[in-house]
């Protein structure tokens, strides 16, 4: 494998890495990580080891420690070195910086100083659990962690019911029992599910069926390993002909036909012929 240390333009540069495997990395990462003037990581460890699998030096750098309870100075000197010409490099634990990820405060504080900020994108836990989970991947939420507390976990889910999209929470394994026995109360014990553990790791394994299914499962069995759950979207409630009608007239009252049939089909998940064609025989009768 051929890493090409170059000059890096001043700025921070967050780095994707790997969420298991550790040949999932890029090769614009390598570079990366071999070239920067400064280094900085969620896990000095995690990164130093990664590094030393793939042959990288450290070359009297040393890997400063960016996490949630560093405090403002860490971060204040990696923006300023930055602001002085310097290249810096930052990478999370696993995946990408800046989801679910202590790394979103200096992108903000980067951008507040007008230091230049790019990405050398990598692995995301997050995607990986969708190309594999089996549920629909055309609009999706991420949640992350949700509270510890049942009531307020409880609550979180409740507030997700209605969203028309694939549900994304990173989860522990200790938890997640519980969680998937919340989310069957929140949303239903029909609601289609997958649990995703361990991904692109030796064990990986996903698990599919209803929340109850789930739940169930996961009740007597405690699981090893990172987790990604995925909660289908939950069907929308039918609505009658004489209640559409009704929606109908009130969104034409303010709103012209192409924005009231658009607003009304999205609101019912509706096929947007439909609704027009509901729409025109309303303005017929108008008429």
């Amino acid at each position: 494998m051929n890493i090409h240390k170059q000059k890096l333009a001043p700025g921070i540069t967050f780095v994707g890495v790997p969420i298991g495997t550790a040949r999932d990395i890029t090769l614009r990462a390598l570079d990366v990580l071999a070239s920067a003037d400064l280094l900085a990581a969620e896990d000095t460890r995690s990164l130093l080891r990664l590094m030393d699998i793939h042959g990288i030096a450290l070359d009297g750098r040393r890997i400063t420690a960016l996490h949630d309870h560093s405090g403002e100075g860490a971060m204040m000197r990696l923006v300023k070195a930055a602001q002085e010409g310097k290249s810096v490099a930052y990478a999370s634990e696993a995946g990408m910086p800046l989801i679910a990820d202590p790394g979103f405060e200096l992108s903000r504080a980067a951008a507040l100083a007008g230091v230049p900020v790019t990405c050398a994108p990598g692995p995301s836990a997050v995607l990986t659990a969708l190309a594999l989970g089996g549920l629909p991947t055309d609009a999706f939420y991420f949640v992350g962690f949700l509270p510890n507390a049942k009531a307020a976990r409880l609550a979180a889910i409740e507030g997700l019911r209605d969203i028309r999209a694939t549900l994304v929470f990173y989860e522990s394994p200790k938890r997640v029992g519980a969680m998937l026995r919340d989310a069957q109360t929140a949303l239903g014990a029909t609601r289609t599910a997958a649990v995703c553990r361990e991904l692109t790791k030796k064990f990986e394994e996903v698990r599919r069926g209803t929340l109850e299914e789930l739940a169930d499962f996961y009740a007597t069995t405690t699981p090893k390993g990172e987790i990604v759950v995925l909660v289908d979207r939950g069907d929308l409630e039918k609505i009658n002909s004489g209640d559409l009608d009704s929606e109908l007239r009130e969104a034409l009252g303010d709103l012209s036909m192409r924005d009231a049939v658009d607003l009304v089909a999205k609101a019912h998940g509706l096929p947007r012929r439909q609704v027009y064609q509901a729409a025109l025989e309303l303005s017929k009768q108008k008429g």
